[in-house]
């Protein structure tokens, strides 16, 4: 299958490697045209490295020309941090065509940031939108020259905007990642994120040891049972909201990640150990620079409270939270962050939401 798939990040870098050696070819999208220049001047190559070891990969197209990359391709793969969604959907929303399908692991709603850019651009284009509640891979970046991936999704729960294309969009990005599974509409698919969650709790509750030490791996020293019944509670408050919506499980809570013996989580058994194992998250992270706060708080979780309040349940763990990252930040992320009333979506009722979740804007 031919797949676009853009930016630089760990997630795209790995998506490109992976899907690449997965026999698709891939074109990858990024913006510094000077980065591209120096990808292109190494042959497209990229060391990837796994459980089976190191080996180099060579992408079949590294452009920073957006219309070049998703010019007849089925599938286009979005793994940026949702802070970049916005400026990739202005550049993107113009050139979609018919049956393209924009796959975001995870969103934040970008589905619908993304489907509204297209509308506003003026493209009636039937695109298709989709996120997950995480990336395909816990993967590391390593230089411009290598991509650790220490493991890979088993089951990567996503929705669809409009739903109306449900069947279509589904079945092109398991094209790409069989994990996929139906979560229905892209309101669902927006609270599966994980991020928002296990991160919120992890940063303001290791604040101290973040700013204190050089380095401090919050998912091995950092994760605490203090801090681990937070994160429950926050859980509970996600899935809570996802009842009162009418939104059935599973819900993937994110219990099942710490706990081998339970229903099999999104990375599968073992993930957790994996993943402090690899010491790729023993990092440097300033608290108001770091994708954690400005992804996973000012947009994701000022995404899940705001939408609690809209539908009426409580969420003071989330509120809380927010509230805290807010003075860390010295910023109201509740008024600033990507709210519903932000995304202009807030006046609408229960029967409205339903309507463009299914026909998108």
């Amino acid at each position: 299958m031919d797949v676009a798939v853009l930016g630089g990040g760990n997630g795209s870098i790995a998506s490109a490697v992976d899907l690449t050696e997965q026999g698709h070819k891939v074109r990858l999208w990024r913006r510094d045209a000077a980065t591209v220049e120096a990808m292109n001047a190494k042959d497209r190559t990229v060391t990837l490295k796994d459980f089976k070891g190191a080996r180099p990969v060579q992408i079949d197209v590294v452009t920073s020309d957006l219309a070049e990359a998703i010019s007849g391709v089925s599938l286009i793969v979005c793994p940026t941090p949702a802070t970049a969604q916005p400026d990739i959907a202005a550049r993107l929303g113009p050139l979609l065509a018919d049956g393209q399908v924009v796959f975001m692991p995870p969103g934040s709603l970008g589905t619908y940031v993304m489907a509204k850019a297209m509308r506003d651009a003026g493209n009636t284009a039937d695109a298709s939108f989709v996120e997950a509640g995480t990336l395909p891979y816990l993967t590391r970046w390593h230089g411009e020259d290598a991509v650790a991936i220490t493991t890979r999704a088993t089951r990567l729960p996503s929705g669809v905007l409009p739903l109306r294309n449900r069947e279509h969009a589904l079945e092109v990005v398991r094209g790409a990642y069989p994990s996929v599974e139906d979560a229905g509409d892209g309101l669902s698919g927006a609270l599966m994120n994980a991020g928002p969650i296990i991160h919120p709790p992890l940063i303001l509750m290791n604040a101290g040891p973040i700013e204190h030490f050089e380095h401090w791996d919050i998912h091995n020293e950092g994760t605490q049972p203090a801090i681990r019944r937070v994160t429950t509670a926050l859980d509970g408050e996600r899935m809570a909201v996802r009842e009162a919506l009418g939104y059935g499980a599973p819900h993937f809570p994110l219990a099942d990640h710490y706990d081998d013996e339970a229903e099999e989580w999104m990375y599968g058994n073992a993930a957790h150990e994996k993943l402090t194992d690899s010491g790729d998250w023993r990092e440097n992270l300033v608290l108001t620079e770091h994708r954690y706060m400005l992804e996973d708080v000012k947009v994701g979780l000022s995404l899940l409270v705001s939408i609690a309040d809209w539908a009426g349940v409580a969420a003071p763990v989330a509120t809380g939270l927010l509230s805290i990252a807010s003075a860390v930040c010295g910023e109201d992320f509740r008024k600033t962050g990507r709210t519903i009333e932000n995304l202009g979506l807030a006046g609408l009722d229960r029967s409205a939401m339903s309507e463009l979740l299914e026909a998108g804007p």
